[in-house]
């Protein structure tokens, strides 16, 4: 329900693109990471992966589950609450475990939070918890990097910005992308893992920003048209005529 919903109410919000590394084939059981950088990103990325027929088990601050609809809607779709800093931690990575051996796509936010930069700019993701490192060496699943750019376009900032981003975004309508990268297998120990997966996301990352001509992702090419081309990837047509998965 959550990715049907996603994919209807995110066209309205802004013009979502979506893009793909060559060979970024998602095989079942794998780990998708995604940068955090808005209370908007988890539904645009959704959006993006359920135009590829990819619903996935998500993992959720628990916060979200005391919200009466919301809440149930979480438990019955069988996504994962993760209570931070709480004795129930270490339970949240036996239920992706589990998810991930039966086969189902588990998103995960490495970040583990939000950044706290007040403006709408681009920046490259920060620094990744372990989980993820621990999830991909217990289950040998491989990891594909997501980066998303644009969300914070919808709404970032102080609670009267963040407000006043969703009210106006139906009628500003700005520009998501979302790129996929190509799975990759983590090696190493935790320390190692973790910035593997950092750095796949943050190529990943790049891609999307680079395509909305963010200034953080053309620093390093040196020009928006070499930053536009890193990565490649298959642009497929969106029904509201912008370029999406």
């Amino acid at each position: 329900m959550l990715s049907r919903i996603a994919d209807t109410l995110v066209p309205a919000f802004g013009r979502l693109s979506v893009t793909t590394d060559p060979g970024a084939d998602l095989a079942p059981g794998s780990i998708i990471a995604a940068n955090h950088t808005s209370l908007a990103d988890p539904a645009i990325v959704i959006a993006a992966l359920h135009r590829l027929g990819i619903e996935p088990v998500i993992m959720a601050t628990a916060g979200l589950w005391r919200m009466p609809v919301l809440g149930r809607s979480l438990t019955r779709e069988g996504h994962i609450p993760v209570h931070r800093g709480d004795r129930r931690a270490p339970a949240a990575l036996d239920l992706a475990a589990r998810a991930l051996e039966q086969g189902r796509y588990l998103l995960i936010y490495a970040e583990g939070g939000l950044p706290r930069r007040r403006d709408a700019a681009e920046a490259a993701p920060g620094d990744f918890r372990t989980g993820l490192a621990r999830l991909s060496e217990r289950t040998g699943a491989p990891v594909v990097p997501v980066g998303q750019a644009g969300a914070r376009r919808v709404t970032s900032g102080s609670v009267i910005k963040q407000i006043a981003g969703i009210a106006t975004a139906p009628l500003r309508r700005p520009a998501l992308h979302v790129h996929i990268g190509a799975p990759i297998v983590l090696t190493g120990d935790s320390t190692v893992r973790t910035a593997q997966a950092r750095a796949a996301v943050t190529s990943a990352w790049r891609t999307a920003a680079a395509h909305l001509a963010e200034a953080a992702a053309l620093v390093r090419s040196g020009s928006p048209a070499c930053a536009g081309n890193r990565g490649g990837g298959e642009v497929r047509p969106a029904d509201d005529g912008e370029a999406a998965a």
